[in-house]
């Protein structure tokens, strides 16, 4: 017999304005409390500023403004979550989403997951894949792609 196994992965559902992210949960290093970051002169409207974390001075993107699905603004009951970047720039081995609450640990499998067939043209900026996971609606966030966006807007705002 001959038959693969796919591996179930751990996974979190995070809630921004107007949408849920999708997100391995290996790429969380934390969850914090919101509290207004330090502003980030000439930086775009969805790079909110940079909060203190652990030494690091991370940047604060407000994913929904980012990919145009809505206005977000921290307040109470917000939540950041600290991301591990994977694009392995020494430099910024971290950056922080605004949420809406604690993220959910769910359990991806290959049987529970729906990619909705969308061109990359019309995705929203900063999103891979429209997903379905059981009931629930999510997006899949292009964790390279806001990482470079993140670099160019500091880079310009420097």
């Amino acid at each position: 017999m001959n038959k693969t196994v796919q591996a179930d992965i751990r996974g979190v559902l995070i809630q921004v304005a107007g949408a849920r992210l999708l997100l391995p949960n290996a790429t969380i290093a934390e969850v914090l409390s919101f509290a207004d970051p330090e502003p980030v002169a000439d930086a775009p409207d969805w790079l909110l500023g940079r909060i203190r974390w652990r030494g690091w001075q991370l940047p604060l993107v407000a994913f929904s403004r980012l990919a145009g699905i809505a206005d977000e603004k921290g307040g109470l009951g917000s939540k950041v979550i600290v991301l591990k970047a994977l694009g392995g720039d020494p430099k910024a081995p971290f950056f922080a989403v605004l949420t809406q609450g604690f993220p959910r640990l769910v359990t991806v499998s290959e049987a529970a997951l729906v990619t909705e067939e969308t061109e990359r043209s019309l995705l929203p900026n900063g999103v891979q894949a429209r997903v379905t996971l059981n009931q629930d609606d999510a997006l899949v966030p292009d964790l390279e792609m806001v990482e470079r966006m993140i670099g160019e807007s500091l880079g310009q705002a420097a």
